[in-house]
């Protein structure tokens, strides 16, 4: 064992693992001091070269340290140099490669590099996105179920960036546009199925490269079907970019590399390849220069070879070799270039080839199995069909029509045409791409010619294929339903000219079908001489003659439609009307106009295209208008204004619709026809059209967007209901998306925030009345004006509430009442857990009471208060805003303490708002209510109010409110009531007056009235002045039945009741008389002298008495006691003075004498009367005692009678059965027999007095 060994005790597997701790930790310090210096260093080379080492440690050699310092290296995102921003996106690259569950960090940071403002940094960063896109298709395949937010917002994050590659590739940049092909290349080749004649790039396993045969078919982020539809739409866009008119060398050499790259590696797209480098062929771009054209084709050309090594190949080999050749290949750089054929597939080709033909190649004529991509309106998937399917597209069927035209005789007829059409010189363009005719003459060059022409035609979208295959596609498209019938799409390229110059290939077409069999001329030029020269054998017309004649030719060209069809010319017949109507314009626009009228359906067409003929004219981009100013809209805003008023005053209901496609598919919308717009939606039947228009053309034209928001704004405030009302809903759906919310709600704020001016402001009113009757001051309908659209976007946007709030505690008394009046329908919209109204309850802005009470109100109109508003208004109610008002909406939902303790404030209120609170209170009306008090706690609760707190007047009228509710109060419930209220100590004030409504109310309940008044006494209660005297009102009401009570009354308290009533006194003394002796002995001795003792005599008695008393001591006076005073009756003081000596002394004695004279006057009239009174009473005594008699014999009879024992009973059973509670109704609905005690009152009333 070595010294070194010893001398470290560890075993070799811990020192392995300490070395490994240590190189971590040390390569953990190095990343950390690498970061701070890159940081700290100016140079970009220098940060490069540090950032370079950090991504070789953390990516390479510890990957395990990637993710602790992936944030600070994305931080360098934002650093100013471009380098070092480029950088950072290929570490992203690298990062995600190593480690793909890193990929919802890195995204964003890829978003916001795709739109940095250096143009190398977008370009690096485009350049990494076809890896980027297939390491995220590979983590979503490979990935464990689960976590599907963050893959959710990586895929969302990749397919934002691939929407913005639609957009670069029409960039300014040439760069971009080249690095976005390649994007798309690598993006098709991944969205697209291998074949087994696919070709795999070198350096390349064929393990890792992506395709839709790798994803599986139940996905839940990839859709197969829509990623194969995805990379198809790819593919057409990098066909189109290929055929643009302007489209650079550089872009042009890279589209055509990248699409070579996905015919050899996906064979699928070989036959769409092969026809756009056809197209591209015979329709280069104008803009490229010789040497670029020069480029370009050797360009070409190579990649044409290269696809002809392919083995896919084979069914194109005709095409391929004839374009090869027309690009200046040779024979034997084609031979070379030949694919070997295996078996099967010579075998294939033997059997489809036809006959060798006369040719230095021998060149197969085949069929093109596809239309061109650049005919068909939408992009139809046709890559797997068999090339059998496939015989009748629009270039072979053109190519077979001119192909039997192509006679010697127009043929030279087309050549000389064409001579005098050919310029002076040769052009550079056409002397660049021209190839001498290796095989001329021969039927294979006349094929090939043929198809060339072909091709020409349908990129302009012309000939007889174009015609067929759309009536084709009309034909699918009817039996589909998937579009309109009667769309002919129309192609950008059909003023496109040949190489050759001057004619386009629809005159060739024309003058080739127009004269089959024309001879050839026997002096051309001489012919083409004249014909320049026509103009000047000709005469000029006058101008009225020229105008009918023009309207007559073009009223012919209006009636051959039927011949166009038939000729498969109604493009250009359309496009001739539309050129001649916007080119001339007079009368040619009524004729045009009238004809669209006569039939909308079929004619609509031409009505677009006159429509974009005035366009193209006004914006300069006709040929005639080339080089010149560009011109006024008026022609455009007249043709756009006649179609659409014409609509607009046509019933028909289809007319809406042609109306909503023609504003929404013009180039351009002019105040005018807005004006029409406005118009349109006003008739109360095409509002709703009207208004869905206006709403397409805010979302699908940004740049106008707020000119025609502000018009569907306006309208909200409209004084139609039926246009206000379909605005509003159409603003709210507009609300929802965000990038309109902010103008909506500021235009609602500014328009609400006009109610705090003095007077209405005449912007407010716009279009919408005429100006003479605005008004000067606020009135109902100007304010609501300002409410609608405010008030209508509340139930979006609860926080609005409290903007309203403020506008409310600043406007006038008018203004106030209107928004109350109008509040009801946004606050149900809003609900009763609006956090947002909660919020506004609980703050309750100062002056803004009474509309959170209108709110509280609303919002539990029908429905039971949430606890939570509850709690709001209760402490609203406490803590800052004591008025009772605010707890009447929230009654049912306080308890039932609360309820009793705010009652006596709330019956002082309004009597409509009291009205309010016990409809409330006792689940009235619609309301469906779960009261904290039942009717009987409510009536008890309004009796026992202290009186301090609340009058008693006002207590009257609340329990009023309550007897007024017969359906609720019945006779039942009043018996609980008084029940309950009789057993308090001390008895309610008002509980006599209770007992007394009730009875008259319902009177059948006199039975338990006259248990109550017993039980009444047994509580003394004449200790309470007020309920005694309703106990005795009470018995006068309910007498005769209340007198079996008044005779339990105590002797005084029966003394105070005829005291009150002394009208009771005579009818309960009759009751008494009918009764028999036994029943009287039962009576107390007290009672009885109370009822027996006229209370009048008693009052005369006590005068007689108290006259006699001064009469006694008038006469006992003596002089001694008589005091001299100063007073006016001195005469009389002095008649009892000693006898006098003079005059004054002798008349007052004789005074004396006279008043002792009347004295005996008095006592001898008084004995006279007391003697009358004597003898009256002795008639009464014989009378009472006759009476007796006659009761006595009677009471014989009735023993006699009653020998029964079942009739015995106990006499003060039989008066007490009155005031039994159980014979109450019965007693009720008794008749009383009076007549005998009446009759014995009104005789003894009618007796006269002695």
């Amino acid at each position: 064992m070595s010294a070194e060994s010893q001398s470290n005790p560890l075993s070799t597997a811990a020192q392995f693992f300490m070395d490994e701790e240590e190189g971590s930790t040390s390569t953990y310090d190095r990343v950390v001091e690498l970061v701070n210096q890159a940081t700290l260093m100016q140079k970009d080379v220098q940060k490069i070269g540090n950032l370079r080492q950090v991504q070789e440690l953390i990516v390479h050699k510890e990957p395990g340290l990637l993710d602790n310092f992936l944030e600070e290296m994305l931080a360098f995102q934002s650093d100013k140099g471009n380098e070092v921003r480029k950088f950072i996106v290929s570490f992203i690259e690298e990062a995600c490669k190593k480690e793909p569950d890193l990929l919802g960090k890195c995204m964003p940071c890829l978003q916001v590099l795709l739109q940095d403002e250096n143009v190398n940094v977008q370009k690096k960063t485009i350049l990494v996105l076809p890896n980027i896109y297939r390491t995220i298709v590979w983590w979503l395949i490979k990935s464990k179920p689960g976590n599907d937010e963050e893959k959710s917002f990586v895929w969302e994050s990749m397919k934002a960036m691939k929407n913005k590659m639609y957009e670069l590739i029409d960039s300014e940049n040439d760069g971009i546009r080249t690095h976005v092909v390649k994007f798309f290349e690598g993006y098709v080749l991944a969205l697209s199925r291998k074949t087994s004649e696919s070709e795999v790039p070198k350096g390349m396993k064929p393990e890792k490269a992506l395709t839709l045969d790798d994803i599986p078919n139940e996905h839940k982020f990839l859709k197969l079907k829509r990623l194969e539809e995805e990379g198809a739409k790819g593919f057409d866009i990098m066909l189109r970019f290929q055929a643009s008119p302007h489209i650079s060398s550089i872009n042009l050499m890279t589209v055509m590399g990248s699409i070579t790259t996905i015919a050899k590696q996906r064979p699928d797209y070989f036959s769409k390849v092969v026809q756009a480098f056809e197209a591209l062929q015979v329709n280069l771009p104008p803009t490229l220069a010789k040497s670029q054209v020069s480029s370009v084709r050797k360009n070409l050309k190579m990649h044409m070879l290269s696809l002809l090594r392919h083995p896919a190949s084979q069914d194109y080999i005709p095409q391929i070799t004839t374009l090869l050749t027309d690009l200046g290949a040779t024979n034997s750089e084609v031979m070379k270039s030949m694919p070997k054929i295996d078996e099967s597939r010579k075998r294939k080709a033997e059997e489809a080839s036809a006959p060798a033909k006369k040719a230095k190649v021998e060149i197969e004529q085949e069929e093109d199995y596809l239309t061109t991509p650049f005919v068909e309106r939408g992009t139809t998937s046709v890559l797997k069909q068999k090339p059998a399917d496939l015989q009748h597209t629009a270039i072979d069927i053109t190519s077979n029509d001119l192909y039997e035209r192509l006679t010697p005789h127009n043929v030279a007829d087309l050549v000389l045409i064409s001579m005098v059409m050919l310029p002076e010189t040769m052009p550079a363009h056409f002397q660049s791409t021209y190839t001498p005719i290796a095989a001329a003459g021969t039927e294979a060059q006349k094929k090939h010619m043929a198809r060339l022409l072909a091709t020409q035609l349908t990129t302009a979208g012309m000939g007889k294929g174009i015609g067929e295959v759309q009536k084709q596609q009309s034909d699918t498209i009817k039996e589909d339903g998937s579009a309109s019938p009667e769309y002919q799409p129309t192609s950008p390229k059909q003023t496109i000219q040949t190489v050759v110059g001057g004619l386009t290939a629809q005159e060739i077409e024309d003058h080739i079908i127009s004269r089959p069999s024309m001879p050839a001329p026997t002096l051309p030029v001489k012919r083409g001489i004249k014909i320049f020269k026509l103009g000047a054998i000709t005469q000029p017309l006058d101008r009225d003659r020229l105008d009918n004649m023009t309207a007559s030719a073009f009223k012919r060209i209006l009636k051959a439609e039927k011949n166009a069809a038939k000729g498969n010319a109604l493009q250009a017949r359309t496009k001739l009307l539309a050129s001649l109507t916007s080119q001339f314009g007079g009368e040619l626009k009524n004729l045009l106009q009238e004809y669209i009228f006569e039939d909308l359906r079929t004619h609509s067409d031409l009505a677009f295209a006159w429509l974009y003929q005035e366009y193209a004219n006004c914006q300069g981009f006709c040929a005639s208008s080339l080089g010149n100013e560009r011109l006024s809209m008026a022609s455009y805003d007249e043709c756009l204004t006649r179609l659409l008023s014409g609509l607009m005053e046509r019933p028909e209901h289809p007319t809406q619709g042609l109306f909503h496609r023609l504003l929404l598919e013009a180039p351009a919308i002019t105040d005018n026809a807005l004006e029409i717009l406005r118009r349109f939606f006003v008739d109360e039947s095409k509002v709703v059209g009207g208004m869905n228009t206006l709403k397409d053309l805010i979302l699908t034209r940004p740049e106008h967007r707020l000119r025609f928001l502000g018009i569907l704004l306006e309208s909200c405030s409209h004084e139609k209901p039926e246009v206000r009302g379909v605005a509003i809903r159409v603003t709210k759906k507009l609300y929802e998306n965000e990038n309109l919310r902010g103008p909506i709600e500021k235009y609602a704020q500014r328009t609400l925030k006009l109610l705090l001016d003095p007077k209405p402001p005449p912007e407010m009113f716009g279009n919408l009345r005429n100006k003479e009757f605005i008004p000067d001051v606020w009135t109902e309908d100007v304010i609501k004006m300002c409410l609608y659209l405010y008030l209508g976007l509340l139930p979006c946007n609860h926080k609005l509430i409290h903007e309203l709030a403020v506008i409310y505690t600043g406007a006038i008394a008018d203004i106030k009442r209107t928004i109350l009046r109008t509040l009801e329908t946004p606050v149900k919209g809003m609900g009763m857990q609006s956090p947002e109204l909660l919020t506004l309850v609980e703050s309750c802005p100062k002056g803004a009471e009474t509309l959170v009470t209108r709110v509280i109100h609303i919002l539990t109109d029908k429905a039971t208060p949430s606890p939570e508003l509850v709690e709001r208004v209760r402490d609203l109610y406490h803590k800052r805003v004591p008025d009772v008002r605010f707890l009447i909406p929230v009654l049912n939902g306080l308890t039932k303490s609360e309820v009793i303790a705010a009652l006596s404030k709330l019956i002082k209120l309004n009597p409509i708002v009291v009205k309010e609170v016990f409809n409330r209170l006792l689940g009235h009306g619609d309301a469906a209510y779960n009261s904290p008090l039942s009717p009987v706690e409510l009536l008890i609760a309004l009796h026992n109010i202290d009186p301090t707190k609340c009058d008693m007047k006002t207590i009257i009228k609340a329990t009023n409110l309550c007897f007024s509710e017969k359906n609720i109060y019945t006779q039942e419930v009043l018996a609980v009531v008084m029940k309950t209220l009789m057993e308090q100590t001390p008895i309610p004030t008002l509980f006599m007056r209770t007992v007394l409504q009730s009875l008259s109310m319902y009177p059948r309940i006199i039975g338990f009235v006259l248990n109550i008044l017993q039980r009444l006494i047994t509580k003394q209660v004449w200790k309470q002045k007020k309920v005694w005297e309703g106990f005795i009102r009470c018995c006068q009401r309910t007498k005769p039945q209340s007198f079996a009570v008044m005779l339990q009354l105590p002797a005084p308290q029966l003394k105070s009741v005829f005291d009150t009533c002394p009208e009771l006194r005579e009818p309960l003394l009759d009751h008494v008389n009918t009764f028999t002796a036994h029943q009287k002995a039962c009576i107390p001795r007290t009672i009885m002298n109370v009822l027996e003792k006229d209370p009048e005599e008693e009052k005369r008695k006590q005068e007689e008495k108290r006259n006699i008393e001064e009469g006694q001591n008038f006469i006992m006076l003596q002089p001694h006691q008589i005091k001299l005073e100063k007073t006016d009756n001195f005469e009389a003081a002095s008649q009892i003075m000693p006898p006098p000596k003079d005059v004054t002394e002798i008349r007052t004695v004789q005074v004396l004498s006279d008043r002792n004279m009347d004295g005996d006057r008095r006592r001898q009239e008084a004995e006279k009367q007391r003697s009358s009174e004597e003898i009256q009473q002795d008639d009464d005594r014989r009378k009472r005692e006759d009476d007796r008699r006659k009761e006595d014999e009677r009471r014989k009879r009735d023993e006699k009678r009653s020998t029964d024992p079942r009739r015995v009973k106990s006499d003060r059973d039989v008066m007490m059965r009155d005031v039994s509670p159980e014979n109450t109704l019965a007693i009720a609905e008794e008749p009383m027999d009076t007549t005998d005690s009446l009759s014995r009152r009104e005789s003894r009333r009618d007796r006269p007095r002695h």
